[in-house]
């Protein structure tokens, strides 16, 4: 259980989150601007206004923190602080644009590179996960645990399709959203979330920590420990799962993550 001073802060950083949800939900199938930032990155008039709300917000919670959020530049001033807030306004922006409801807004706290309070708000879905270090992890007040799945054949992966090596997996509902398909551990509605990419700490600081608060085992695409608030703030891939088939599931992923490394 979080002490007392910790589970409250914890409640006021759901409540900017839910706030940054409702912002977002109220204009989502709505008109507005969206382009692309680079080749495959879109991002929209909507996730740069919940930016916004939420640096003034969470700010206000701890003026000392630092900041690291996909839609504000960098400040290495960040590094000096105990204290970071890695920030995704929308994560799953690509379905938020399209209408869909696999986004969230993803908002952790970091301490000393490590999340230690972590929120999804998924307006669109009626979900609300929050964790806190030692403290556990919950969906809309229901404590979550991830499968007991000890063999990878038969593992739920979310994907729009299985490519050949992996159908002896089962493929479930895909969100746009990294950091739901990883809360989709937690939740036992997926045994294992894989990416075999250079991604960013912002998609998925959050979701790591409800993850691993539920029992789930997470790490990079290699197996390694993930840490966060780094001078350059990305990860070679995420793998969460139960935590029975991490191990198979690293091996099984080993040869292609290095001919991704080159």
């Amino acid at each position: 259980m979080a002490d007392p001073a910790t589970a409250d802060l914890a409640q006021a950083i759901a409540a900017a989150s839910a706030e940054a949800g409702q912002m977002a939900l109220a204009r989502w199938r709505t008109e507005f601007r969206a382009w692309e930032k680079e080749e495959g990155s879109p991002v929209c008039e909507v996730d740069l206004d919940v930016d916004r709300m939420l640096r003034a917000r969470l700010g206000a919670l701890i003026p000392a923190a630092g900041w690291l959020s996909e839609e504000t530049a960098d400040d290495p001033a960040r590094l000096a602080c105990d204290h970071v807030w890695v920030v995704d306004p929308i994560d799953g922006t690509r379905d938020y644009i399209r209408g869909r409801r696999g986004w969230c807004v993803s908002v952790a706290l970091v301490e000393r590179g490590q999340p230690v309070i972590a929120v999804l708000d998924a307006p669109a879905r009626r979900e609300r996960w929050i964790a806190v270090a030692g403290a556990g992890a919950s969906r809309n007040g229901v404590t979550l645990a991830a499968g007991p799945r000890a063999t990878l054949a038969g593992a739920r992966v979310p994907a729009d399709a299985l490519p050949k090596a992996d159908r002896d997996f089962v493929a479930v509902d895909k969100p746009n959203s990294i950091a739901l398909r990883i809360a989709m551990v937690a939740a036992d509605e997926a045994d294992l979330v894989a990416t075999l990419r250079w991604g960013h700490e912002w998609d998925i600081a959050a979701a790591v920590l409800v993850a691993s608060e539920a029992g789930a085992a997470t790490s990079d695409a290699l197996g390694g420990a993930l840490s966060f608030n780094k001078p350059d703030p990305q990860a070679f891939g995420v793998l969460a799962s139960a935590p029975g088939i991490h191990a198979a599931a690293v091996a099984r992923l080993a040869g292609r993550a290095a001919a991704v490394l080159g």
